[in-house]
């Protein structure tokens, strides 16, 4: 059975109509919501949310995210296949960090107007890329939505910076929770900073720890998170709150040493 994962801003209406348009498609399909509260036009945070969670699903799972402030616009439509697995969305780069994540990228240019309905100028996720999904989910050939493309926007996660006395990043998301992503994967935090090593940020301290319940409530601490990135964090409490950063903010951390 084909699995369509759904990645938007939209919040919760907007959804089911997506989902009508897939199910009216193929029926058979198993449709899964990975979030549709990502902040409102904030393609890096959805690029965060579709990478952390994109391993977890079979191959063959096509995978659809819509945050899309360039709607009805002269950006392209894209579908892009790595590792078997399919991604469908904007030509933003909100899919390249997950499919760069599966393997070597194939992207296409939707453009058959044959698998398209009437299409909106503002709401392409149920126009364009919800039928899309659904046909490759019946066994569509790319070639047969548009024509292969080397040309797409690229978004990465780098853009770090870790010498022996500071670290400079980039959050990325901040979840419900308060907690604040940085742009850091595990490997280049984990060769730098051993654990136990005092940071602070904003004047504040925050030990390099393994996970929250190490610090007593309230208390601030730095760690790796489930999805691999470095992540400043309070115990029980909301670091984004206390530190007044949001995604996309850029943050300069002290390495101060030993606890």
């Amino acid at each position: 059975m084909a699995v369509i994962t759904l990645t938007t801003d939209f919040g919760s209406l907007y959804p089911a109509s997506m989902k009508g348009v897939i199910l009216g498609i193929n029926p058979d399909v198993t449709i899964v919501d990975v979030s549709h509260s990502i902040p409102p036009m904030d393609i890096r945070a959805g690029a965060f949310a579709l990478y952390s969670t994109v391993t977890y699903f079979p191959p063959g799972t096509i995978h659809v995210a819509v945050i899309d402030p360039g709607v009805g616009t002269e950006r392209k439509a894209i579908v892009v296949r790595s590792g078997e697995h399919y991604f469908i969305g904007p030509d933003n780069g909100i899919l390249i960090p997950a499919a760069s994540l599966l393997g070597d990228i194939e992207a296409f240019e939707i453009k058959n107007p044959e698998i398209l309905g009437d299409v909106s100028s503002t709401f392409h996720g149920r126009d364009i890329f919800a039928p899309v999904a659904a046909h490759i989910s019946r066994g569509m050939d790319l070639q047969d939505i548009g024509n292969s493309t080397d040309e797409y926007i690229n978004l990465d996660f780098s853009g770090y910076v870790i010498e022996k006395d500071f670290i400079e990043a980039k959050v990325i998301y901040v979840d419900k929770f308060g907690n604040i992503v940085t742009n850091i994967p595990r490997e280049s935090i984990q060769k730098d900073v051993l654990p136990g090593t005092v940071l602070s940020i904003a004047g504040r301290k925050m030990p390099f720890l393994r996970t929250y319940g190490e610090v007593p409530k309230g208390r601030m601490l730095s760690l790796i998170g489930s999805h691999g990135f470095f992540e400043i964090a309070v115990n029980q409490g909301s670091a984004s709150q206390l530190l007044h950063l949001n995604n996309g903010n850029e943050i300069r951390i002290g390495i101060m040493g030993g606890q």
